[in-house]
């Protein structure tokens, strides 16, 4: 299970293609390059799902694992990832602060959230903390963005 995250603005914004690669990795899934895949899988052939530069409204999304949510609860950040619509939380500008707070706390003290690591191994603090900046990045670039989420 994950949790899937979107930022969605009103108008189609024009997106460049990727390499079609996807992996699950630490709990979340990224595209990786084919160098990186050769590099991992050097005997394998990856399955390509290409996707052709486009025009969409989706301006980002993202995915994390479902074993985080412990770590984000202790980060004072659950509800605003996993439950934004239940809070009052329609636009990505009001992640930005409550993000912010979440990531400066969890840097300021990583042993007490890295306790929260999952024993599955699935998702870890190393892999929290840069996905939640990466999606704080997102918030400050398109902060009229409206969030969608899936749980």
């Amino acid at each position: 299970m994950s949790l899937d995250v979107y930022l969605v603005v009103d108008e189609p914004v024009a997106q460049e293609g990727g390499s079609g690669i996807f992996v699950r990795q630490n709990g979340q899934t990224v595209e990786i390059s084919r160098a990186e895949w050769d590099e991992k899988f050097p005997d394998r052939e990856p399955y390509i799902a290409p996707l052709p530069p486009r025009e969409s409204p989706e301006v980002f999304e993202a995915n994390i694992t479902h074993s985080l949510n412990d770590m984000a609860g202790e980060a004072g950040i659950y509800e605003c990832l996993w439950r934004p619509d239940e809070i009052g939380i329609t636009k990505a500008a009001e992640l930005i602060d409550p993000l912010r707070a979440g990531i400066a706390l969890m840097k300021s003290d990583p042993p007490r959230f890295e306790k929260h690591n999952p024993t599955n191994g699935w998702g870890s603090y190393e892999v929290f903390v840069p996905w939640l900046e990466r999606y704080l990045a997102a918030c400050e670039e398109y902060p009229e963005a409206t969030i969608r989420v899936r749980r």
